[in-house]
């Protein structure tokens, strides 16, 4: 065996995102109220980045000089710590978005929860109750004390809030409200009661027996809740507004409403109550037999019950406003839709000249001073390029939109045309990755409404004139179709294709039933009128 050295070459490719990409990718990923925030941050932590009071673009010039300045330091700066790999062509954007950049999102840290402290004597009311008695007699929530409710949706915190409020205003025991509060911690988002009697019995019975394990004591004798206090105090969450809520099924939540209402009494009543399955599958002729009224009678006292709302809590979620700030705003000038992007709210940034000025005297500094000078000019340039970057790119996306949607625009939803991130991607000279980026949870302020850009593409078919039709337009169409029809003799999904195919869109009845499913569409036979 000999002994020896060799030697061997190995080539290799690897990706690399420098930074400059890293935020510009980010910054095309961010809606408006995100970027205008980011700005803001920037602002504060760069000291090469002023507010431009005037309103005015960056004149180039102050661009070359920054870029100058930048170059000197970095000159003076050890090359490993100002290699970027940057190659400033303002094409990288979409050579390299399809890179992997999901790690660039950060979590916040939860907090620390905080333990309540229990309180010496074995007040089994205090010990399962999160509040205080101040001096004047008022209750407060325990100020160490964690907060359930904090993370719940607005719409849930709003009903916990509103019917805690109520329960203030009725005259309980210690030992009524706890159970009370128990009953309301078990409701859902929807205001339905997710637990049993039992289960909230037990849950509470199971606090009092750890309380008093913990303070060494006997746990034979102890005030358990029982079952019948525990139905007591469910009947009394239920008597308050919304009326349903703490229903534990739909049927209980409809009787509810019908009761609160002064109909518990009616024929509505009693189909929710002794045919509720009948009642849900439209068998007006079979339950008008059985209870020895017309059809029209069961059909009226359906009607009745459909206007009640199934979600204890739904009419308050559904009232909730949601704001929207739109990306972009297409507006029709002179017979034109011309795209602008709704910018006027961002703080309009700029390099700083005087820190310019400041970073090209290099005495000032020594070589610590240097790097960090030079990055942080780097980076303020990058930002105020980037700005420009994703505005030119936005401005790209969305005008190519309008011009292939302008039948929609002009004419509705019937006429949207289909549309893919890549016929987007191909027609701009990017990358289809890019493309995602721009219309991510992007919005646009349209004529036809407020839209997400997402609106605009859908899958298309095509139709015996060889033109395309998107799936969306075909929704639109067969809604309008339901919507015109005769409630005495509805459209089946096979008449619905027949006529599509009258207006030459060629389709299955299948399709036509997923489609009329997603719309949420019933069959003829549950929308037809006796």
């Amino acid at each position: 065996m000999r002994a020896g050295l060799s030697q061997t070459a190995r080539l290799g490719q690897e990706l690399k995102i420098n930074p400059r990409l890293y935020q510009a990718m980010d910054m095309l990923y961010m809606p408006l109220l995100d970027l205008q925030a980011h700005l803001k941050t920037e602002l504060e932590l760069n000291p090469f980045l002023e507010l431009d009071e005037e309103m005015e673009e960056v004149e180039r010039d102050d661009e070359t000089d920054g870029e100058a300045a930048a170059e000197e330091l970095a000159d003076d700066v050890d090359a490993d710590s100002n290699d970027t790999g940057d190659t400033g062509d303002p094409d990288d954007l979409e050579r390299d978005t399809d890179a992997d950049v999901d790690g660039l999102d950060e979590t916040l840290p939860a907090s620390d929860p905080i333990e309540a402290t229990a309180d010496d004597e074995p007040d089994w009311d205090a010990l399962l109750d999160d509040s205080y008695e101040k001096e004047n007699g008022t209750t407060e929530p325990a100020q160490d004390s964690f907060d359930p409710f904090e993370r719940v949706s607005g719409a849930q915190a709003s009903l916990l809030d509103s019917l805690r409020d109520q329960l203030e205003y009725l005259t309980l025991t210690p030992r009524q409200r706890v159970i009370a509060d128990e009953v309301l911690g078990n409701l859902d988002q929807d205001g339905f009661l997710g637990a049993s009697a039992d289960e909230i019995i037990a849950s509470l019975n199971a606090s009092i027996r750890n309380a008093a394990e913990a303070m060494d004591r006997e746990t034979d004798d102890l005030p358990y809740y029982t079952v019948p206090e525990a139905e007591a105090a469910i009947a009394l969450v239920q008597s308050l507004e919304p009326a349903g809520v703490a229903a534990r099924d739909l049927r209980e939540c409809l009787l509810l409403q019908l009761k609160a209402l002064g109909r518990d009494d009616t024929l509505a009543a009693r189909l929710v109550r002794e045919y509720f399955d009948e009642l849900a599958a439209h068998r007006w002729g079979e339950l008008a037999k059985r209870l020895g009224v017309t059809p029209q009678e069961v059909q009226a006292a359906s009607d009745a019950v459909a206007k009640l709302n199934p979600k204890p809590n739904g009419a308050e979620s559904s009232n909730r406003t949601d704001y929207i700030t739109p990306d972009f705003i297409v507006e029709k000038v002179a017979g034109e839709y011309l795209v602008f992007i709704n910018d006027a709210n961002l703080p309009r940034v700029r390099v700083s000249r005087m820190y310019q000025e400041l970073a090209r005297d290099k005495k000032r500094f020594d070589a610590e001073q240097k790097e960090f000078v030079a990055g942080k000019l780097n980076a303020a340039q990058w930002l105020v390029s980037a700005i420009e970057q994703r505005r030119q790119t936005m401005l790209k996306v969305m005008t190519f939109i309008v011009e292939r949607q302008h039948e929609f625009f002009e004419k509705g939803v019937q006429y949207l045309r289909p549309l893919t991130l890549r016929e987007v991607a191909d027609a701009i000279g990017m990358h289809e990755s890019t493309i995602s980026r721009v219309t991510n949870d992007k919005y646009a302020q349209t004529p036809r409404g407020v839209l997400p850009l997402k609106y605009f593409f859908s899958s298309g078919l095509a139709t015996v004139d060889g033109d395309d039709v998107s799936a969306r337009g075909i929704k639109a169409t067969i809604e309008s179709m339901v919507k015109n029809e005769d409630p005495f003799t509805p459209l089946t999904d096979q008449d619905i294709v027949e006529r599509l195919e009258a207006e030459g869109i060629k389709i299955a009845r299948r399709t036509v039933a997923k489609y009329r499913d997603q719309l949420g569409v019933r069959s003829a036979r549950m929308r037809k009128r006796v």
